[in-house]
């Protein structure tokens, strides 16, 4: 299996494809052309003495200062160096892999002035899963991702820590042991890169970090809008809930994209379910709560919000943010600022709050589930209660992660502090907005986990009637790995058990064989 990178065709659907089927990185024939013709200008402008920032002068603070020749190889170094200010935890292997190949294809582009054999270097560690150790904090996501993209480059210049892992997307691929870089790379028959002008900037300008983050949230959180919509619908059941205020002729009235896709998708999930057929007549209920009778306009808000977050990582996919930019065909370059991650700050911490909304509302419907005096189920879901607690404290745990997503929501990029002696001077703190954006889409997938747990519990205690065409599924998926709780056990190992049927992307596709999702 191959992905060919040339700057401009790299996808969300190509990213989730890459990570997931670990394929063989080419770069097309055209990129390696237009590689090629901006490293020629680079080289004739330095050979002509000419002032480039970054390329013969210093950098940041100090742009001014002019460097000679004979030093300019020595400064790519010292850049790499200098910059490797990282702190904190690792970042994961996978967002590392997937910032090797977003700087790869930004190369690609070929207007950034690097030489082929260095970007090729990149690549093939990337194909033989030499993966760099990365601490995940010192982004202030201004002039990109310099620290994080520093220490990627030191593992290139044969001075860092690198993890050799094929799978990066196991649990527990962090934890494989580090080594140096220079013992990988000569294991795989590969040679550290000796920086020559403009390479070190070039490959540590960028968003890369930022973006990286930014893309696995957007294919995690387009089939985490399903499992919600699958979520809401197994708790409508449970709770014996009207389906009246789905009908289209509601929506249309208000026809946000989302809005409609969610009400379609509840109806088709709840279609012919016997639970619904039973209370049709003589239902004392005018309406349902909102957490319930609202979910198309919530989920749907939350859907419209993630397709435009989505919209602006794509674009950031295949965009160049180096600086200097080259432009071979017009044989000049340009100080500018595309590296500025504001473009994505803002959007990641919209994805923040679009994500937290859809536990604030599963979370809702959990309470519902288990207070017990809600459409006569059991208080806790319990068999037996008082003597057993049932599912109790599982709605402690949803409410948990729902607080701690309203002070991971608040926004990153409404925050500056100026760094380089005031050269730059406002900077995105994009990376931070990506990091805690991370953390909400964690902590959502969990909560509705948690949620399909119960609603299925729930739909236990309504026995023998069946569920819609897409619930039953749903609830069928559930009960082929955790089994109804008939008496206290360790709640952890369920929650554990449907998370990893969540998240292994197993339970959706089982669903979506029985009905189509928007």
């Amino acid at each position: 299996m191959k992905l060919v990178i040339d700057g401009h065709s790299l996808s969300l659907d190509k990213i989730d494809f890459f990570l997931r089927e670990n394929p063989v990185v080419e770069l097309s024939a055209q990129s390696k052309k237009k590689v090629l013709a901006a490293r020629k200008l680079v080289d004739e402008w330095v050979e002509k003495g000419e002032t480039i920032y970054g390329v013969t002068t210093g950098f940041g603070g100090f742009s001014s200062v002019r460097i000679p020749k004979e030093d300019i190889a020595r400064l790519q170094e010292n850049l790499i160096i200098s910059h490797t200010a990282g702190v904190g935890e690792n970042l994961p292997p996978f967002i590392v892999k997937l910032m090797m190949l977003l700087r790869a294809n930004a190369l690609a582009s070929g207007f950034s002035g690097i030489r082929l054999e260095t970007l090729q270097l990149l690549i093939n560690m990337m194909n033989n899963n030499i993966i760099p150790v990365i601490p995940s904090q010192g982004s202030v996501g201004a002039s990109g991702d310099l620290a994080p993209l520093a220490h990627l480059v030191l593992a290139m210049i044969g001075k860092g820590e690198v993890q050799i892992i094929k799978n990066i997307l196991d649990e527990k691929a962090g934890s494989t042991k580090p080594v140096s870089s220079t013992h990988a790379l000569k294991k795989f028959h590969l040679s550290p890169v000796k920086l020559a002008a403009k390479e070190g900037l070039a490959l540590i300008n960028g968003t890369q970090m930022m973006t990286a983050f930014g893309a696995f949230i957007c294919i995690e959180a387009k089939k985490l809008m399903k499992l919600a919509d699958i979520s809401g619908a197994l708790s409508h059941e449970a709770l014996r809930a009207t389906d009246r205020a789905f009908d289209p002729r509601v929506h249309n009235l208000r026809p946000y994209p989302g809005q409609i896709a969610t009400a379609k998708n509840l109806l088709a999930l709840l279609k012919n379910s016997e639970i619904r057929a039973s209370h049709l007549q003589d239902d004392p209920r005018v309406q349902d709560s909102y957490s319930i009778r609202c979910m198309p306009q919530v989920h749907g808000a939350s859907r419209d919000a993630i397709d435009y977050v989505c919209s602006r990582i794509e674009i950031e996919l295949n965009s160049v943010n180096d600086n200097p930019i080259i432009f071979p065909d017009d044989k000049d370059y340009i100080s500018g600022g595309n590296f500025h991650g504001q473009p994505l700050a803002l959007p990641l911490d919209f994805m923040a709050i679009a994500l937290a909304e859809l536990a604030d509302i599963s979370e809702r419907r959990i309470d519902r589930l288990t207070n017990g005096t809600s459409e006569k189920l059991p208080k806790f879901l319990a068999k037996d209660g008082g003597l057993n607690s049932g599912y109790m404290i599982a709605q402690y745990t949803a409410a948990a992660l729902v607080s701690e997503n309203k002070v991971l929501s608040h926004p990153a990029s409404v925050d500056s502090i100026p760094t380089s002696a005031g050269k730059e001077d406002l900077n995105s703190m994009g990376s931070i907005s990506a990091r805690k954006c991370h953390q909400v889409l964690k902590n959502v997938q969990t909560v509705i986990a948690i949620e399909l747990l119960l609603a299925a519990q729930g739909i236990d205690f309504l026995k023998p009637l069946g569920c819609g065409v897409g619930t039953g599924a749903a609830y069928k998926a559930i009960r082929k790995v955790i089994p109804t709780l008939k008496h206290d056990r360790i709640l952890f190992e369920d929650t554990k058990s449907i998370l990893k049927l969540v998240s292994e992307g197993k339970f959706l596709r089982e669903v979506e064989n029985e009905v189509i999702l928007l």
